[in-house]
């Protein structure tokens, strides 16, 4: 039997490049090459796409793309006859057939709908959620709307775009209580975040947010500290243990998330089982009312009062050894290279 072929995708015009090029380096080398051809197609950060054939750990330090030995300008066609890659090499411009297709991209431009959407133009399979979820699960406010649609507890907040005047702030958040977050609506690893203590503070972390996005959501702070629940699958969905995040001052931005310096995750989480399980319920919940597929990581608050309250879907989270979806999965004794196999096999017959 053929191995099927499978392509990596990694990079990407974002904000999150360099996560991206980590959790593809763990990803790629977790993958059972007896069972699969990998094919590693690399998006740089200015947009050109690259096949890479060189050594997996030019990922690290981000010289893979300066490889012209190992790399050849290539994408993805939407001709479903193609069903893979055009390449163009200078010999002349030929194809390559795959079976599907795993996006390891973080944040817009990968992660929001918009790669989902050339990869079902092209008939190729995706590992992961599809167009709608991508797009919805990347915009906080959908989000927050439909899980509150489904009866989900969400924050009160209110949204300013681009354009607005900033005069109607005022107004505008008069029934929330501080402190508050002021976030990117469509933007991820806490890029353009802040945390704000008075109403006064609130236009220029609003200006701050919309250098990232023309939509900002202000949200009132939850008290209580986060967790996070991976879920996997579709119909029959797979749950993995619930962590939690530890904050000794701040919040959980950009660089406590990628270097814990005062911050540390508890996996599992401390506290009780049947907490656990509403946890897990509750993340089960939001992840179909978004039209879930694949996997994604559903991270939401617990209060002091025991309530559980929705924060924000992962659909392509962290991947790397030490990243809290394959943690969360570890749990469970669902290991790394298993749980590739797993996601890979909802697509594809391995």
């Amino acid at each position: 039997m053929n191995k099927p072929t499978l392509a990596v995708l990694f990079g990407g015009c974002s904000s999150e490049y360099s996560v991206s090029l980590q959790s593809a380096y763990a990803v790629i080398t977790h993958l059972d090459r007896d069972k699969y051809d990998i094919v590693l197609l690399g998006i740089t950060q200015q947009g050109r796409w690259l096949l890479y054939t060189g050594p997996v750990d030019a990922l690290l330090d981000d010289t893979w793309h300066q490889d012209a030995k190992h790399t050849v300008p290539a994408l993805i066609s939407p001709d479903r006859g193609v069903h893979g890659l055009l390449l163009i090499a200078p010999a002349g411009p030929s194809t390559l057939r795959l079976d599907a297709a795993f996006p390891v991209l973080h944040g817009k431009n990968g992660e929001d709908g918009t790669l989902q959407g050339l990869l079902e133009l092209a008939g190729i399979p995706v590992v992961g959620c599809g167009v709608l979820a991508s797009a919805v699960c990347m915009d906080k406010d959908v989000a927050h709307r439909l899980a509150a649609e489904a009866g989900v507890e969400v924050p009160p907040s209110v949204l300013f775009r681009a354009g607005e005047d900033l005069g109607l702030l005022p107004e505008r958040i008069r029934k929330l209580t501080f402190p508050c977050f002021v976030k990117p609506a469509r933007a991820g690893s806490s890029f353009g975040v802040s945390r704000v203590e008075s109403a006064e503070a609130v236009p220029a972390a609003v200006a701050a947010a919309l250098e990232h996005d023309s939509k900002v959501i202000v949200e009132q702070a939850i008290p209580g500290f986060e967790v996070g629940c991976a879920v996997l699958g579709e119909r029959e969905v797979t749950v993995g243990q619930v962590d939690e995040i530890e904050l000794t001052q701040g919040f959980f931005d950009y660089t406590e998330k990628y270097n814990l310096i005062t911050s540390r995750i508890h996996m599992p989480a401390r506290i009780s089982p049947e907490t656990a399980r509403r946890i897990q319920q509750t993340a089960v919940k939001v992840y179909r009312a978004l039209e879930c597929s694949g996997f994604a990581r559903v991270d939401l608050f617990l209060t002091p009062d025991g309530r559980v309250v929705f924060n924000e879907v992962n659909t392509i989270p962290g991947f790397t050894g030490h990243s809290r979806y394959p943690n969360m999965m570890k749990g469970i004794g669902l290991d790394f290279t298993p749980l590739l196999d797993k996601l890979i096999g909802s697509v594809v017959d391995v």
